[in-house]
């Protein structure tokens, strides 16, 4: 199995795309990529632009290659309906577009499937549900909240068995903090977890309660799943200080030998957290221009 981490908030958009190839399948999970509209009440800056528009052109190419495209939930940094023929002769797993899901993804998810209607081979409602391709096999957990509670919506996780290495994308539980989130990972024993860490740099609405839950979850994952690498993105990876509010988490991975890092350090490369450092990016290139082509979408 080949884990290709496409675009993510550690390498300076909001995303979670990431492509899994197994020798039955090409699957791209999330094939969406946005920017904050604001932060600090600052615009994206160019920089961020150009690395949105550069990711998406990747994401395209990638959608044209896959055979399967998964859609955990209808936020604009996981999806978009943009470029309909993304979706042309592909399999789409998607979140069920009207059970277990707030207002504003519903309307979302009907205007989707309209835009995109007679081009994809295939569109299963995939909450709760198995797939198998070959060997692969593709396992959606039942629909989970986005966070603590369902104001945001629910979000599917997402693993990948190809009978050798397991696979878990968490999308967007913001943590985990509730247990049926964390049950799934548990369940499965992944070998590798992709997990979007926890809304700490929002943490008068997320909560230290939260962020301690989060931390305990996180260390249970550590202890029971045979794993080679925790791999945490995505919100967390708006807050600098990541590191030090997960301190527990490091600790006990050490001790077991695993590792906890961002994607961007699993690629090894810099980390380039664009948006928490949207006021340095302003300060050090004030007189950049750039104009993307591309609605910059909030989630």
């Amino acid at each position: 199995m080949k884990i290709n981490p496409i675009a993510f908030d550690s390498m300076g958009v909001r995303s979670m795309c990431t492509q899994v190839i197994t020798k039955d399948v090409n699957i791209l999970i999330d094939p969406g990529v946005s920017l904050a509209p604001s932060r600090f009440r600052l615009p994206p800056h160019p920089i961020e632009l150009k690395r949105m528009d550069s990711d998406w052109e990747k994401i395209l190419k990638l959608s044209k290659e896959a055979d399967v495209l998964i859609i955990t939930h209808y936020h604009f940094d996981h999806f978009s309906w943009e470029t309909p023929t993304q979706f042309k002769n592909k399999i789409l797993l998607i979140k069920h577009p009207t059970e277990n899901i707030n207002f504003s993804q519903k309307k979302r998810a009907a205007y989707f499937l309209k835009q995109i209607e007679g081009l994809p081979k295939k569109v299963e409602y995939a909450d709760g549900r198995e797939f198998e391709f070959g060997g692969t096999r593709i396992k959606l957990s039942k629909a989970v909240y986005h966070g603590i509670s369902p104001k945001l919506g629910y979000v599917l996780e997402v693993l990948i068995d190809d009978g050798e290495h397991k696979f878990i994308h968490t999308s967007d539980v913001e943590g985990p903090t509730q247990p049926d989130q964390v049950k799934f990972i548990l369940e499965n024993k992944p070998n590798l977890v992709f997990l979007d860490g926890p809304l700490s740099y929002m943490l008068y609405r997320f909560g230290r309660e939260n962020l301690r839950k989060s931390v305990e979850n996180m260390v249970k994952i550590i202890e029971k799943c045979p794993l080679e690498a925790l791999v945490i993105d995505h919100h967390f990876l708006r807050d600098l200080k990541w590191k030090e509010k997960i301190q527990k988490v490091f600790e006990v991975a050490k001790k077991k030998r695993i590792k906890v890092q961002c994607v961007a350090e699993y690629l090894n490369k810099p980390i380039e957290m664009f948006e928490a450092r949207r006021k340095e990016l302003y300060e050090k290139y004030p007189d950049m221009k750039y104009k993307s082509k591309r609605k910059v979408f909030e989630e």
